[in-house]
């Protein structure tokens, strides 16, 4: 039998490292998840766009946009002097480095008056292991520019840039306000891909636990659980934040974009929806597999109960056959072997007969 594998404990940020410093002291809290650090700009405006790769931070110094909006995108937080530049150059405040540094934050908006800080997760679905990953991704959202910084490079924002490069739709003749929608409309729609993985298997483990419940499916069901309240924990707080956008009273979000924020809040409470149907089939299952265990366990008393109740008469009449009596029925006939032998056979027959037709076996 092939050992099972244990499932890997996932690497948590360790907050005693900042224990006793100053508040806003940048230290990177989580696993590093990128060799170096990579910073992307786009520049664009309705009829241009320039991209701007930066190798090291010397050519961010010299750096000056000409364009009237912006993307900066941020692949690798482990560097808190990449961190002190970025903020020196967009005036952020320290205590907002230092979240995007803390990749264990909780989903949430802050106003920080010239901008909004936004904080929310990526999530990725392993079938072979049955286990949730996920990245912190932090925004800064103000009226001109939108900067993304994520744990490491995973092509999610891909499509965003592609639009960006070919013009597709209104994304470059509005403002930096939908370029910050049509990024969180991304990231929203993974968390639907990765709830459908889950569902498929979660209907998929139900019919298995119906038709051969054993041990290693309720340990798959334990991990599906686990892994599905990983989801919930970022989901709900990720609906509060969008909430707080659509109710900004358009400081950052026009009109028009508030709209898309509206549509991106429905599918918010629609992945809230689905997320509890699963939670509350997986609850269910593990009803289906304690009754379905609890019957097996039935099953097999009942056989048993018949199997000794079919014998016992045959133990009885052994029994009465072997007491030590000088005068007993039989005891001296020539074919009294054969007699008892007939009555054990008769009375186990026939008691197998009444089992049979009330379907306690066969």
């Amino acid at each position: 039998m092939a050992s099972k594998s244990k499932r890997a404990k996932p690497v948590r940020p360790l907050r005693s490292g900042k224990t006793g410093l100053p508040p806003g002291t940048l230290v990177h809290l989580g696993e590093r998840k990128t060799e170096r650090t990579a910073i992307n700009l786009i520049e664009y405006g309705p009829d241009s766009l320039t991209e701007t790769r930066f190798d090291s931070l010397a050519e961010c110094h010299a750096c000056a946009p000409t364009l009237p909006r912006l993307w900066l995108n941020v692949h690798g937080l482990h560097e808190p002097e990449v961190m002190t530049e970025i903020g020196r150059r967009f005036k952020l405040h320290p205590l907002v480095l230092e979240d995007i540094l803390n990749t264990d934050q909780r989903p949430k908006v802050d106003d920080y008056g010239d901008y909004l800080f936004l904080v929310a997760r990526f999530f990725d679905y392993d079938a072979a292991t049955l286990t949730v990953t996920s990245e912190q991704v932090s925004f800064v959202i103000g009226r001109d520019f939108v900067l993304t910084f994520q744990e490491r490079p995973t092509g999610r924002f891909d499509p965003v840039r592609e639009w960006l490069r070919q013009d597709k739709g209104r994304i470059r003749s509005l403002g930096t306000d939908y370029l910050a929608y049509a990024l969180l409309d991304v990231l929203v729609d993974r968390y639907f891909i990765v709830l459908e993985q889950i569902g498929e298997r979660s209907e998929d483990l139900e019919e298995e636990l119906i038709a051969r419940p054993d041990a290693a499916l309720l340990h798959t069901l334990h991990q599906l659980k686990r892994e599905t309240l990983t989801l919930r924990r970022a989901i709900w707080p990720l609906r509060e934040a969008i909430n707080t956008l659509v109710r900004n009273e358009s400081r950052f979000f026009t009109a028009e974009t508030q709209l898309y924020l509206r549509d991106i809040y429905d599918h918010t409470v629609h992945l809230i929806e689905s997320l509890e149907a699963i939670r509350d089939l997986l609850a269910g299952m593990l009803d289906i597999y304690l009754s379905s265990i609890s019957n097996r366990v039935n099953q097999e008393v009942r056989a048993l109960t018949v199997v000794a109740i079919i014998f016992m008469p045959a133990t009885l009449i052994s029994g009465i056959f072997g007491m030590n009596f000088k005068a007993m029925p039989l005891l001296d006939a020539g074919n009294g072997f054969f007699i008892a032998l007939g009555l054990m056979v008769g009375v186990a027959s026939t008691l197998g007969a009444i089992f049979w037709r009330r379907r306690w076996i066969g």
